[in-house]
């Protein structure tokens, strides 16, 4: 039977790594004793030559610099003076010589230590001590910066490639707040290719939970934190369900910290009970961790619960406030956040988060984000868009469907933004449940 193909069984392309070698250029040498009318016949007849090796029995002991030495014999009888003296009168003694197999990033850090003239006047590059020719600065630099590029390309490509799996992580949720709140608008955007923040959102038969978060970081780093947090998200969701926000703020909690090993000095690591309380340390009961934490990273959460029923909002918030504007109010209510984040060292592994709890009239609308919104620096006096601009302009279009308040956000947030570079990632939710 003919097996199928497997791209992944192919061994990858190997390139050979840059080296002196590809930078050797052939060139014509004299030896030791050769005059200097002879290094001048040899650069009057040959302007290409811009350096000169200067040999004995094939091995390079120094180095003529063409602009050098024709400036030394044009002056008043030079010629005269040294046309039949040896060339090593004008020859650099201590030029820079290199192995031909030496790798291009060794080669550049040689090249700098040995100072302006080896970029200027070029360098020798040998085989086994015997002349192979002469390598110079701007071709050094050309294939510095094409390594680079190429680098940064392959970089580019991974992170690119990161993305995908990203907005693919993100992919349920999407398809999961389209069933559970048709009058939703929900924006992420990252600060840059990937980003640190992420969002939840699950469909249960009672009810809906949505959690909005953003972990320490943006780009790569904070895209490493939201793949940790989603995760640990999720089985928090599967030991715990979706109807205490606080517990699952708390679970994050200890799930981070413990994940990363950030516990402060003498803080106890958590230890649930059966009941998913902390007690103890997680080194034994009774034990602390004495060692201070090498990292301090965690995550700014609102994690929200809606039973479909009753219609009570349950929600816990690390940070990130939750608005909510009823039917028949002129000014939206702030459901205030606890001050302590999520995971990081100084946060205790028992930390218990306020859970509040209200009732929604039908029509009711509820607005959470994260403060890469709030903190965008634009406008004529580059001061931050404002949690209260933003209360503001959905107040003035409240009578919108969710989704239209959402992209107007995003288009306001870009108009503030002008040319100020973006701070951080973004992300909002609008919905009426």
């Amino acid at each position: 039977m003919t097996e199928s193909f497997n791209p992944s069984r192919l061994p990858l392309p190997r390139f050979r790594p840059a080296t002196a070698a590809d930078l050797c250029v052939p060139t014509a040498c004299v030896p030791a004793d050769a005059s200097n009318g002879d290094v001048l016949a040899l650069f009057t007849g040959r302007r290409e030559l811009m350096t000169l090796p200067v040999v004995e029995e094939g091995r390079p002991i120094g180095l003529i610099c063409r602009n050098i030495f024709m400036s030394q014999m044009s002056k008043p009888f030079y010629q005269e003076l040294y046309g039949r003296k040896s060339c090593i009168a004008f020859m650099d003694k201590d030029p820079l010589v290199v192995d031909a197999g030496l790798g291009i990033e060794a080669l550049t850090f040689r090249a700098v230590e040995s100072g302006e003239k080896a970029l200027a006047d070029g360098f020798i590059i040998t085989r086994a001590g015997q002349l192979q020719g002469v390598g110079f600065g701007l071709q050094l630099m050309n294939v510095v910066a094409d390594m680079q590029a190429e680098r940064n390309r392959q970089i580019m490509h991974s992170i690119e490639y990161a993305s995908v799996i990203q907005r693919a992580l993100l992919r349920a949720s999407d398809d999961a707040l389209a069933a559970a709140l048709p009058d939703a608008g929900l924006v992420w955007q990252p600060r840059d290719v990937v980003g640190g923040d992420f969002y939840h959102v699950a469909r249960y038969p009672d009810g809906w939970c949505a959690v909005i978060a953003d972990c320490t970081g943006h780009g790569v780093p904070g895209a490493f934190m939201t793949l940790i947090a989603s995760s640990l998200l999720t089985q928090a969701l599967q030991a715990l369900g979706p109807r205490d926000p606080a517990a699952l703020l708390a679970e994050l909690n200890r799930g981070v910290k413990d994940m990363l090993g950030q516990h402060m000095p003498g803080q106890p690591a958590a230890v649930q009970t059966a009941g998913g309380q902390a007690v103890g340390a997680g080194y034994g009961p009774g034990q602390y961790n004495k060692g201070a934490s090498l990292s301090n990273d965690g995550l700014d959460a609102a994690v929200l619960w809606f039973d479909g029923a009753t219609r009570h909002l349950s929600y816990a918030g690390a940070r990130l406030p939750l608005f909510v504007l009823a039917p028949d109010g002129d000014a939206f209510g702030v459901l205030e956040p606890d001050r302590m984040g999520a995971g990081y060292a100084e946060t205790p592994a028992g930390h218990r988060w306020p859970v509040h709890a209200v009732h929604l009239p039908p029509g009711s609308l509820l607005f959470t984000g994260t403060d890469g919104l709030f903190d965008q620096i634009g406008g004529e006096r580059d001061i931050s868009f404002g949690k209260r601009r933003a209360q503001r302009l959905l107040l003035e279009r409240r009578d919108d469907p969710a989704a239209g308040l959402a992209a107007l956000l995003a288009a306001e947030l870009a108009r503030w933004q002008g040319g100020q570079p973006r701070r951080d990632d973004v992300t909002f939710l609008c919905c009426r449940p």
